[in-house]
């Protein structure tokens, strides 16, 4: 059985606005536990973005940066690389490889975010695997 992105997604997509402070947005991170967040569009900023735990590892301790004077839209990476409900999920971990992401928002078909699928999904991916596609955890 070839498992789909839209078997192991979450569903729900967490949105900060662009001049939200790091800080406001690690808060929301740690009291959703999730390990990134996705940057909405505005007037300033006509694309999605997206932070996540590496940013912050990256871009904010390891530069020395104060987070509550950097707004998440000058550590987020845009434009957003997207997969698909449909994309099995061997390819999705082949495109997470080859960008060296851990998070992939998912799009619909109008380019609506209907969910994030994120490396730590794929544990229980290759547990299953192992179980001979049993979804069910023992």
């Amino acid at each position: 059985m070839e498992f789909t992105v839209r078997d192991w997604m979450m569903d729900l997509v967490v949105y900060v606005e662009p001049n939200t402070p790091v800080t406001d947005a690690l808060e929301t991170m740690r009291r959703r536990y999730i390990n990134s967040v996705i940057i909405n569009k505005s007037e300033d900023n006509p694309e999605y973005g997206i932070l996540t735990s590496t940013d912050v590892c990256d871009k904010i301790v390891a530069q020395g940066r104060d987070p509550a004077t950097t707004r998440v839209r000058e550590i987020m990476t845009s434009p957003l690389i997207t997969v698909s409900a449909n994309m099995s999920m061997a390819e999705c971990a082949r495109l997470m490889n080859k960008h060296k992401i851990h998070h992939l928002p998912v799009a619909d078909e109008k380019g609506n975010l209907v969910g994030m699928i994120s490396a730590t999904d794929f544990l229980v991916v290759a547990e299953a695997m192992g179980r001979s596609g049993e979804r069910a955890l023992r």
